[in-house]
């Protein structure tokens, strides 16, 4: 159904917006999309006590907007409802692999290989948003990859695109956890989606192989013992009491200075 005449917000058929919203976001190449309200009070709880705990390391951005990030309503005036995009980017494990065993090749992180996420991601969310004004009208909104204090794991989960495991990642059951997140704040009151079902179960897995036991526990991950915030946020030199876990420490070290002199 397509929605191709402006009219007053009140007359608006939320309903069939929402589902239109979802058939352009997938038109546009996003695998996922869903809707979700702005309520996130347990989850605000959950990041006040890890920032409390001091298990953020050394990003201080993490605790610089205070609770804002747990709330949209304040980081966009007047928001009522979140879309949520899900981008994959990396479908096949089995040439990573490939690329790991391979001591000739040097492996890049699949998220690393295409085009800049945060552009692409950014340009398409404005276009659709551009097309829901186009049908619709004017709307309050806001466009955000990566961009501004988000929630976006917590609200992607309420937006039905997966759940958030125990190492805090999020998961789809049918994608896995390889893709990118992006968001729209709207003041349409939109039908939200269901959030989506936990699938862990059980299972401790990802805890388990955990080389420096940075999760910690269950959805508990501690930074300051995370290989991807040491290699990419920490700008202080590393422990050396993680040396016994992270073998190739001087190496990491290595890195981190080859990536501040292409800076």
């Amino acid at each position: 159904m397509s929605l191709t005449i402006a009219a007053p917000v009140a007359s608006i058929d939320h309903a069939a917006l929402a589902a239109r919203i979802r058939s352009l976001a997938h038109a546009m190449g996003f695998q996922r999309c869903g809707i979700s309200d702005v309520a996130l009070g347990e989850d605000e709880a959950h990041l006040r006590d890890w920032l409390a705990q001091g298990l953020h390391g050394s990003m201080d951005w993490m605790a610089r907007h205070g609770d804002k990030r747990a709330r949209p309503q304040e980081l966009r005036p007047g928001t009522l409802r979140v879309i949520s995009v899900g981008l994959d980017y990396g479908r096949d494990p089995d040439e990573a692999w490939r690329t790991l065993s391979d001591s000739e090749r040097a492996y890049v992180a699949r998220y690393a290989l295409g085009r800049d996420y945060h552009k692409l991601m950014r340009h398409r969310l404005q276009a659709l948003a551009d097309r829901i004004a186009d049908e619709i009208g004017p709307f309050g909104h806001r466009v955000f990859v990566d961009s501004a204090p988000v929630l976006e794991r917590a609200l992607a989960r309420n937006a039905g695109l997966g759940w958030i495991g125990k190492h805090t990642c999020l998961i789809d059951k049918d994608g896995g956890s390889w893709f990118f997140l992006g968001e729209i704040y709207v003041d349409l009151p939109l039908p939200v989606d269901a959030p989506a079902d936990a699938h862990c179960g059980t299972c401790t897995r990802c805890i388990d192989v955990c080389p420096t036991q940075a999760i910690t526990a269950p959805n508990r991950l501690d930074a300051r013992r995370c290989i991807s915030y040491l290699t990419i946020e920490h700008v202080r030199p590393l422990a050396r009491d993680l040396s016994g876990q992270i073998a190739c420490i001087d190496d990491v070290q290595q890195y981190r200075l080859r990536r501040t002199r292409i800076r």
